[in-house]
């Protein structure tokens, strides 16, 4: 693609980056085809390469946003199923990323929408304030439909029936391995997933133990600033994050460290990325230490290998791949790998590479096209007739479960309970498979 812009734009690392990634786009249109948003509304400005116009004519032009192109590109799901699609590289991701901050400061949002945004970035990376939230909204519930917003509906509607105590894995500390310490590893213990389900980290930490890992939870570690980052509020973000970079290098430097290890998919895109965040900053350097060490849960098991996994029932488990983790991360063989090798049935659904519409606060402020995208994952996920399902990311367990009776569980809780865990509380009086033989069945 031909790109225009000048000298004086150019000088802007952001807008240097973006002006990279247009030039490698062809316009083959190839990502289209794996688009959700292209696939629910049929319109071109609601796919990768209609987005990648307009946000070429609104960064090179200089444009003071308008309603359609903030309309457009509000309507994407940084899903990333456009970046493993797409045969030119294209990294969409850092694209989107930049029109959303430059929206972010040149377009005035309606009053309502200014609100709702501002109450997002402020309860939920922070778990305290997320939690008592919650406990308000649970309140409230009865009450949905009373309610003329469509956006705060859906918020009630995301509402557990359950909301768990904290727990004291939460807090700074050093926990042993159970036998010889293979690894030192510290782990992110994210932020809305601390006030959701306190078992998925609790799972991970005795896995990691299990498995000969000391696990290191870091003094100030917290939100990795994903939720801020994709509204467009770089600042915030990005505030976040060097809390993070700075938490995570003083455990690098006190007693070195094997991985920074992450059960949210959508928060290991994010620390990945880090390097990128801070390219031109004082923490670059720091940064691209921690980014470098960020590894899902599930790549860390596989190095380690799973031992001892006996102790579960052969369940027919659905697989529903996160986006962040198969797009984002290209993390995509290791955790059915490893289902498979405790003994599980794994299944996969049609469209596996399309998103849940979960997508960080997509499903809060989008809730139509999340809810349509919703409604076809769960119709998917329930015509292989698995007993649970299971995913990597606290956002897809969320959006999923309010959509089915099917048990949803996080990949680590079957991981643990296969190795000598306890089960998962969610899976209630689930049954066995008929079939003792761990497949993957495409269908």
């Amino acid at each position: 693609m031909q790109t225009n812009f000048t000298e004086d734009q150019l000088a802007d690392p952001a807008t240097r980056r973006s002006n990279e990634i247009l030039r490698s786009c062809v316009h083959c249109g190839f990502c289209t085809a794996t688009c959700p948003t292209y696939k629910v509304l049929g319109d071109e400005l609601d796919s990768p390469r209609g987005r990648i116009y307009l946000m070429k004519d609104m960064l090179e032009n200089s444009k003071v946003p308008d309603e359609k192109t903030v309309k457009h590109i509000d309507r994407c799901l940084s899903c990333l199923s456009c970046m493993t699609t797409c045969p030119s590289g294209v990294h969409y991701m850092h694209l989107v990323d930049h029109a959303r901050e430059y929206i972010e400061q040149n377009y005035k949002r309606r009053w309502d929408e200014r609100a709702l945004r501002w109450l997002l970035a402020r309860i939920l990376p922070y778990p305290g304030r997320f939690r008592v939230a919650l406990l308000g909204a649970k309140l409230a519930k009865p009450f949905r439909k009373l309610l003329p917003d469509a956006r705060l509906r859906a918020m009630l509607e995301m509402v557990p029936a359950r909301l768990p105590a904290p727990s004291p894995s939460d807090h700074p500390q050093t926990i042993p391995a159970e036998n010889d310490r293979v690894k030192r590893v510290a782990l992110l213990t994210g932020c809305a997933q601390r006030a959701l389900n306190t078992d998925i980290n609790d799972a991970t930490i005795r896995l990691l133990r299990r498995h000969g890992c000391e696990v290191v939870i870091a003094k100030g570690i917290g939100c990795c600033g994903a939720l801020t980052h994709h509204m467009g509020k770089t600042r915030e973000s990005h505030q976040m994050a060097a809390i993070n970079v700075r938490a995570l290098t003083a455990e690098i430097d006190a007693g070195g460290l094997d991985a920074v290890v992450i059960n949210t998919s959508g928060c290991g895109t994010t620390v990945k990325d880090y390097g990128h965040m801070f390219r031109n900053d004082a923490l670059a350097e720091d940064a691209g230490r921690v980014a470098a060490l960020a590894k899902d849960i599930t790549e860390v098991l596989s190095d380690l290998g799973l031992k001892d996994a006996s102790h579960a029932e052969p369940l027919r488990v659905a697989y529903h791949a996160a986006c962040s983790l198969q797009h984002g991360q290209q993390v995509r063989s290791a955790p059915k790998d490893l289902l498979k090798a405790a003994g599980f049935v794994v299944v996969e659904p049609r469209d596996s590479h399309i998103c849940c519409g979960s997508a960080g606060t997509y499903n809060l402020l989008q809730p139509a096209i999340s809810v349509e995208l919703k409604a076809r994952k769960v119709a998917t996920l329930e015509a292989i007739r698995p007993q649970v399902i299971c995913t990597g990311n606290i956002g897809c367990m969320m959006q999923i479960g309010s959509g089915t009776g099917i048990p949803v569980v996080h990949t680590v809780e079957l991981l643990d309970w296969a190795t000598g865990g306890p089960r998962p509380s969610s899976l209630g009086q689930v049954a066995s498979a008929e079939s003792p033989r761990a497949q993957l069945v495409s269908a």
